[in-house]
């Protein structure tokens, strides 16, 4: 595949007030585009070279002074011949400059992700890379930034590259022995183990989906249980501020508050809920439901227990919690500060004094994510995953296939494993994929 030939532009910085604003030009026509709104750059200019250069109108007026930088192809971004005009970041100025390149009739504007996309189809990056970007540009915590960059620089390309050769190679040799039987016999002879490892290495990589998911968006926790156990002084806590009504009286909190915290570079999003509790008000069972519903949707829920409750009252309010995980602490330590907690009993905590809430974000953490550091995840999306799935049931089909059918069915097999991981790396995918990816890209990248 490879782009088509026109060139296209846009802006390449956000439609604000800025230090800088940058009108990125890629395409056969670039360098004659960027020379027409900056003359006195010379004909040829020295690629990676940055030219203090006067940007003009149509008349020759100038608009602004800043920098010309020229990127020849293939050693550019897009593999395409490339050039970037630093201009003062003025909306207004920047939308004049982007008008004055549109007047050349081989110029038209850059569709959502369509830098990015050139530089796949130019085969400047593969489509994990390509993935990552979106990522990086959509990273909102520290953990996403760095795996995103992890993908930028090839960590999940080199993964996944390392399931496809082998894969690549197995079909190569059945297919050898089918076409060719005298010149490759026995090249199969090893084919039951190798399928059986490979399909281990894609389910490996298919159960990273579930970090994946935790670095990109951030992991949901949920502060729950019965009336004044101490919940919202908690949320507090965790919060760093006030975000939380506090009172003595029951049933405070009438609907979940959210807010929004980063543990050890990982976007956590915290909700406190509505106290479940029998016979409550009409405004405050809203919010119980609003509580049970959230329940069913988050990673973690926390349950606040107040001092004193019995085993069996805290088995039943870990049931309202259904499948999601549950965390279990008893709040509102301070009430009894000299107490002495059993073995077995859940951890104490203080919204209060602070008590136990070092540990508690720990203990957190490790329920969400096991170990490891969350910016070393490979960034496996939903999408990869079903690929993944794809690839895995087709070597399992493949290990079937070598024990009861014949060397074309477990050929065929392996040769869907490896179109359906082509779609991760971009080595089989179709353009109505690369639409539907390259949509979520903004204008300019």
């Amino acid at each position: 595949m490879t782009s088509d030939s026109a060139t296209i532009v846009a802006l390449a910085t956000a439609p604000a007030s800025g230090a800088v604003g940058i009108l990125r030009v890629s395409g056969p026509a670039a360098l004659e585009v960027g020379r027409r709104l900056a003359p006195g750059v010379p004909a040829s200019p020295a690629p990676r070279h940055a030219y203090l250069a006067s940007f003009v109108d149509a008349a020759g007026a100038v608009l602004d002074e800043g920098l010309f930088l020229y990127f020849q192809a293939p050693r550019s971004f897009t593999g395409e011949d490339v050039v970037e005009l630093q201009a003062h970041g003025s909306p207004r100025l920047l939308r004049l400059l982007l008008a004055r390149a549109l007047e050349d009739e081989r110029v038209r504007p850059a569709l959502p992700g369509e830098f990015t996309r050139r530089a796949f189809l130019n085969g400047r990056i593969d489509l994990t890379r390509a993935e990552a970007v979106a990522d990086l540009v959509a990273a909102d915590s520290e953990a996403a930034v760095r795996a995103a960059a992890a993908g930028l620089s090839g960590a999940l390309a080199e993964r996944i590259r390392a399931l496809e050769t082998p894969l690549r190679e197995l079909h190569a040799d059945l297919e050898g022995v089918l076409n060719f039987p005298d010149e490759a016999e026995g090249a199969d002879a090893e084919a039951v183990p190798r399928v059986a490892e490979l399909r281990a290495v894609a389910e490996a990589l298919r159960a990273e989906v579930g970090r994946g998911r935790l670095v990109r968006q951030g992991a949901r926790v949920a502060l729950y249980g019965p009336v004044n156990a101490g919940k919202s002084t908690l949320f507090n806590r965790l919060v760093g501020e006030a975000r939380a009504l506090v009172d003595a009286e029951p049933g405070t909190t009438r609907d979940a508050l959210e807010a929004r915290v980063e543990w050890e570079g990982l976007g956590v999003t915290l909700y406190d809920t509505a106290g479940l509790r029998e016979a409550p008000g009409r405004v405050e069972a809203l919010g119980i439901a609003r509580t049970r519903e959230l329940l069913a949707a988050v990673d973690l829920a926390v349950l606040v227990l107040p001092p004193g409750t019995s085993r069996e009252e805290a088995a039943s309010w870990t049931r309202e919690a259904g499948a999601t995980p549950v965390f279990v602490v008893t709040g509102k330590c301070d009430v009894m500060p000299g107490a002495e907690a059993e073995a077995t009993a859940p951890p104490r905590v203080s919204g209060l004094t602070g008590e136990g809430v070092e540990a508690l974000r720990t203990s957190v953490l490790t329920r969400l994510w096991g170990g490891g550091t969350p910016s070393a995840v490979a960034l496996v999306s939903e999408r990869h995953a079903d690929a993944l799935r794809r690839t895995a049931e087709a070597l399992g089909r493949a290990e079937d296939a070598s024990r009861v059918s014949t060397l074309e069915v477990l050929s065929g097999e392996v040769g869907l494993a490896l179109e359906a991981l082509g779609e991760v790396s971009g080595t089989s995918v179709s353009d109505a994929l690369l639409d539907t990816l390259f949509q979520r890209f903004c204008i300019g990248k």
